[in-house]
């Protein structure tokens, strides 16, 4: 009961919030390039992009190299599972801001059925359920709301995004109501699990996001394209230039976008 009343409680401070985030999204999304890219601000996004190549380089990529070499399979997955699980409160948050019942039903099923038969998570005994997989955040909230995706942003250590996502990315650090149930150091069990979830990702894709950062002619402009072509198509931006028949999927948002 306590669960239910405080998902409330979060989801009226969140429309709260959502009302000055959604204005000011709109007002700087009304714009977009014939080419389907807003960009006004290429040149720092170019020089933060440059720090997150070389962040990667020196940091980020050694680092899951060795999570992955070290760790087996079976752990990394376990370590996805309940970094997932434990978002599920923050997907159900979204999605009744969004009025997507059905989203709510999967949520609620899912975090329910991994808790309790799960282990807490580790084991994502709702795929074994057939529970189908819902994910969402609160950028596709202001989507869903009419917010428009203003111009593209690269944010240092998190890559590719936009003034929607960025904003979206502001909020959900509010969205999880796990975060105002748990104590110390409980609360921070989440944040560990996804950054180690995201080290395990560099590790998997490690050749394709390689090809991405230190083989393109352009590696920001090939990160832009795919991360604005990959996100446009989650949400079903049909109306984009970058939308496409087949896209492809984006391993280069995995560990640094989301």
């Amino acid at each position: 009961m306590f669960f239910f009343s405080s998902v409330k409680s979060i989801a009226t401070k969140i429309a709260l919030i959502a009302c000055t985030a959604a204005l000011t999204a709109c007002a700087s999304s009304g714009v977009r390039a014939t080419d389907g890219i807003y960009d006004p601000n290429e040149e720092r996004n170019r020089k933060v992009h440059a720090f997150n190549v070389k962040l990667d380089q020196k940091l980020v990529r050694p680092a899951a190299t060795r999570y992955s070499s070290i760790l087996p399979d079976e752990i990394e997955n376990s370590v996805g599972n309940f970094a997932e699980n434990l978002g599920q409160p923050s997907i159900m948050v979204n999605s009744i801001l969004q009025g997507d019942l059905r989203g709510v039903g999967l949520s609620v099923a899912r975090f329910l059925s991994n808790t309790i038969l799960g282990f807490g998570g580790l084991v994502d005994v709702a795929e074994i359920l057939e529970v189908s997989e819902h994910d969402t955040d609160f950028g596709e909230t202001l989507y869903k709301w009419g917010a428009g995706e203003g111009a593209y942003v690269e944010l240092p250590a998190l890559g590719p995004s936009t003034v929607r996502a960025t904003t979206g990315k502001v909020v959900d650090l509010f969205t999880n109501p796990l975060s105002y149930m748990l104590h110390s150091p409980e609360k921070y069990y989440g944040t560990l699990a996804s950054t180690s979830s995201r080290l395990s990702d560099r590790g998997r894709y490690s050749s394709t996001i390689d090809s991405i950062l230190y083989e393109s002619a352009d590696s920001y402009a090939q990160a832009r394209l795919i991360y604005l072509q990959n996100r446009r198509f989650s949400l079903g931006d049909e109306g984009s230039a970058l939308s496409a028949d087949d896209p492809y999927s984006d391993p280069y948002e995995d560990p640094y976008a989301q």
